[in-house]
């Protein structure tokens, strides 16, 4: 029994690092992914034990990849926690305010963040007092406004806001709304961007996602001029001389479509590392070239951690019912007007 077991984890081990190794990164050798196999090999064991499920965000490390019951991005994240069935325990692989999400959908279920540090930089940029003030202020100018929080915030925020958007539905949510002035929290960069495709006036808060933020012209021109004809698929949480070197300016989730069916084989994917990562392991007779960085709050959940997580039930989100509840209808109205 014992060499069977010592058998089937390397045969799992070697199948993972021929996986990860395609990857070309650091940290997938073999004695490595013994190690990765064992923790996923428990991981999954604990799943079926305490009846939970696994939600990870494109972001994530690719080792996290292969414990997840979905993978997606904020918006697929959202239907998916609110459709969830059969499951006692959420661990979720991402940041914090995609974990709160899930219990704002989950509030009889447990919903477990593998590593409380786990933040966002454009989540912190608003919070719900200086929200309260500032749309106060501008109802005085504007009557009719709306305020739209993109779903990277928190569930206070999300609670004083008359609908959410995503990357994905951001445009749609905006046109969408009865309101022809619409107050967008907290990325600035995705205000741009919506603006540039609405009539409507979008007033942009003063917030950004360093990992966009940070991505510049000169490095995508750089590999346009090294690969003719590769296709720029950029996030619309970039700066705006970025979006306009791309061929198309899309969600993580519509890049992975996009590249699906393309007649295309080469990309370079403008956003952070960890989608490139994916397309590369679920698509790889095709190419995909990196003009991105790492989020380090993102790469905070390990499968250590994960394992952790599930094991001792930590660190498991709670909500006050009232924020819990504004958050809820907001997303809700999320999912209405962006259908």
């Amino acid at each position: 029994m014992t060499f069977e077991l010592q058998s089937s984890t390397t045969a799992a081990a070697e199948q993972l690092h021929r996986k990860l190794a395609a990857l070309g990164q650091d940290g997938y050798d073999l004695a490595a992914c013994e190690r990765y196999a064992a923790q996923i090999d428990e991981i999954n064991r604990l799943k079926a034990e305490r009846g939970a499920v696994v939600l990870a965000h494109n972001y994530q490390r690719p080792e996290i990849f292969e414990v997840a019951d979905f993978i997606g991005d904020s918006l697929e994240l959202a239907r998916k926690a609110r459709e969830v069935r059969g499951a006692e325990i959420i661990v979720f692989c991402g940041v914090h305010f995609m974990a709160e999400t899930a219990k704002v959908f989950n509030p009889e279920r447990m919903v477990l963040l593998p590593d409380r540090r786990a933040g966002c930089s454009l989540a912190e940029s608003v919070t719900a007092e200086a929200l309260a003030e500032r749309k106060a202020e501008l109802r005085e100018i504007y009557p009719d406004l709306k305020v739209v929080s993109y779903v990277n915030c928190t569930a206070d925020v999300k609670a004083l806001s008359d609908a959410c958007c995503t990357s994905a539905n951001a445009l749609k949510v905006a046109e969408a709304i009865d309101s022809e002035h619409v107050l967008f929290v907290p990325d600035q960069n995705l205000a741009n961007y919506v603006q540039s495709q609405t009539r409507k006036q979008i007033i942009s808060w003063d917030g950004n996602c360093y990992v966009h933020h940070q991505i510049t012209p000169d490095e995508v021109n750089k590999v346009k001029r090294a690969i003719p004809g590769i296709k720029v698929l950029a996030h619309p949480e970039c700066r705006t001389d970025v979006l306009r070197l791309a061929d198309a300016v899309l969600s993580t989730s519509a890049m992975v479509r996009y590249a699906e069916t393309s007649a295309a084989d080469k990309f370079l994917v403008v956003t952070e590392c960890g989608l490139s990562d994916r397309l590369l392991m679920e698509i790889p007779n095709k190419h995909f070239y990196k003009s991105c960085k790492l989020c380090r709050y993102m790469k905070m959940i390990t499968l250590g951690g994960t394992l952790d997580s599930l094991r001792n039930l930590r660190f498991e989100i709670e909500l006050p019912d009232d924020v819990r509840q504004g958050a809820r209808r907001a997303l809700e109205r999320m999912l209405e007007l962006g259908a």
